[in-house]
């Protein structure tokens, strides 16, 4: 197969396929939150964008789960992938495709893939022994097991022996060329704890795994032997191949791997690492396809320290969390307060505080006041007739401002998301402080007129600059502030997101011209006052 070679201009990321078991969680929607904000960051970097996420749907644990409701499996999926779709939107996710591994086209790519990985003599028919853990759909070595053979990620569950004839794909041949490709490419997996993960595990020896299930009816036929139903990691990765067609092509790898292939990055929880970044490699490399260029394994989510769980009666509902504060307030807490890559917590205290802090007072009231300013001391509300030019460089605002952009953005290509957003906080302190310093109501009153219009132009032009740089958090906020500066964009708009803002030109210090009109001052965000139950 002879790909096109994948233009600058592209970038394609996907979410996990997520189990469709229940509804989603939080975790869900952290790595969803993640790769958004991933994707709008290339949007304003001029890029045409692929965001992929949908749901994985095949599966014992799915067929369990129906049976356990007296409901047919694809009935049951079709109820629930409704509430994936649903809190997407609610938390403002601007995804490109949703794929259903469930979706006929799907079958169509499974079976083209399975019929070149097996033309490469790496499936053969074998035995399979070993403890199984339903729940993650995979084989447990004895070592992993924690004591009352209780799989080590769902540790209240007791894994189940198999002992069955399936097909399986040789791993272990490809031992080596994964090895030297690590070495080639030490960014491919990221953070570098989840890189040195997988290299341990890899240099334990690769072993063989099993990619069939025999006494399962849910999932497609091995397209060699109908007795068997493929297995489910096996099926689902190649949901990221499916969701890269054309809404109107036939579904084959040809048509699949056009445009997009290959994938720049994969996010996920750090539970699935070893599927994204051994097994989904080697089964590339068999099939002779390119490698994804990225894989990023995240954290684990607490609450209060501890470990969430319906046992324990501490589970965070995300859709609660959002219809009371706000899609941008739970985007900008979870990327902001959690270095992305390590374990975090959330508390409903830290949470509240840090929202009143950073968008109520810092920003929000920052922005409030000098518009009010700005209408009390400057003819006609427009932005003070100044030009950057006239701003010494020593301004301590122009002199963050004017590396911030760059800074930024290296922040957001590392996906170090709580960086940036304590970089743009520091310019938004550095203008609570500056606007406190200078005193531009007694500069009115001394007659410096020039010296007032220069102080307010400072602020307002360090405010714009603080919102670009957020947008792809906190798209709704940044809009809003936007527009109170006179300008015509709204950052969940992607035509203007990603031709009419571009980065180059927004993210530079002295945007605003003086004499641009200005729009109300309202309330960006509303402090969170506190109920008793808080």
């Amino acid at each position: 197969m002879n790909l096109v070679n994948k233009t600058q201009k592209t970038f394609a990321l996907t979410t996990p396929l997520y189990y469709v078991n229940d509804v989603p969680h939080i975790g869900s929607a952290y790595t969803t939150i993640a790769a958004d904000v991933v994707a709008r960051f290339q949007r304003l970097l001029g890029h045409e964008v692929l965001l992929i996420t949908g749901t994985d749907e095949h599966g014992q644990k799915i067929q369990r789960t129906a049976e356990n409701l007296g409901k047919n499996p694809q009935d049951f999926c079709d109820e629930i992938v409704p509430s994936f779709v649903s809190l997407w939107e609610l938390l403002n996710i601007q995804y490109d495709r949703f794929s259903r591994t469930t979706a006929p086209r799907h079958g169509a790519i499974v079976k083209e893939f399975f019929e070149r990985v097996w033309k490469s003599g790496d499936i053969y028919q074998g035995q399979q022994q070993g403890w199984y853990c339903v729940s993650c759909e995979e084989f447990k070595e004895e070592r992993e097991l924690l004591q009352g053979r209780l799989c080590p990620i769902h540790t209240n569950k007791e894994v189940e022996w198999r002992d069955e004839k399936n097909y399986f794909f040789r791993l272990s041949k490809y031992q080596n060329k994964l090895t030297e490709f690590y070495q080639l490419k030490p960014d491919f997996i990221q953070p570098e704890t989840r890189r040195n993960e997988v290299l341990s595990f890899v240099n334990q020896g690769l072993q063989d795994f099993s990619i069939s299930r025999v006494n399962l009816d849910w999932g497609f036929p091995v397209p060699t032997d109908p007795n068997h139903t493929l297995y489910v990691w096996f099926d689902a990765l190649l949901g990221y191949v499916t969701a890269l067609l054309e809404p109107d092509a036939e579904p084959t790898l040809a048509n699949a791997l056009e445009k997009w292939w290959p994938i720049n990055l994969h996010l996920i929880g750090k539970d699935i690492l070893r599927f994204h970044a051994v097994y989904w490699p080697a089964m590339l490399l068999s099939a002779g396809l390119p490698l994804p260029n990225r894989v990023f394994g995240h954290g684990f989510l607490t609450k209060d320290g501890q470990k969430m769980g319906k046992s324990l009666g501490n589970t965070l509902d995300p859709v609660e969390l959002v219809k009371r504060y706000g899609s941008d307030a739970v985007r900008y807490y979870f990327l902001k307060e959690i270095e992305f890559g390590k374990d975090g917590d959330f508390n409903e205290n830290r949470f509240i505080n840090v929202l009143n802090a950073d968008l109520a007072n810092d920003l929000g009231n920052l922005l409030n006041r000098t518009l009010n300013m700005v209408k009390k001391y400057c003819a006609e509300n427009n932005v003070p007739p100044i030009s950057k030019e006239a701003i010494s460089d020593e301004n301590p605002l122009k002199t963050i401002g004017l590396r911030l952009g760059e800074q930024v953005k290296q922040a957001y290509e590392q996906l170090a998301f709580n960086q940036a957003c304590e970089s743009i906080l520091l310019l938004v302190q550095t203008s609570n402080k500056f606007i406190d310093e200078q005193a531009p109501w007694s500069l009115y009153k001394q007659g410096q007129q020039q010296e007032v219009e220069k102080v307010l132009y400072a602020v307002l032009e360090s405010v714009r600059l603080a919102a670009y740089l957020l947008s792809p958090i906190i798209p709704n906020i940044s809009s809003d502030i936007y527009q109170q500066l006179g300008f015509g964009i709204n950052f969940n708009d992607r035509i203007q997101s990603s031709l009419n803002a571009p980065f180059a030109t927004h993210a530079t210090w002295g945007l605003l011209s003086g004499n641009q009109q200005l729009g109300k001052a309202q309330p960006i965000f509303k402090r969170i006052e506190p109920t008793k139950n808080d």
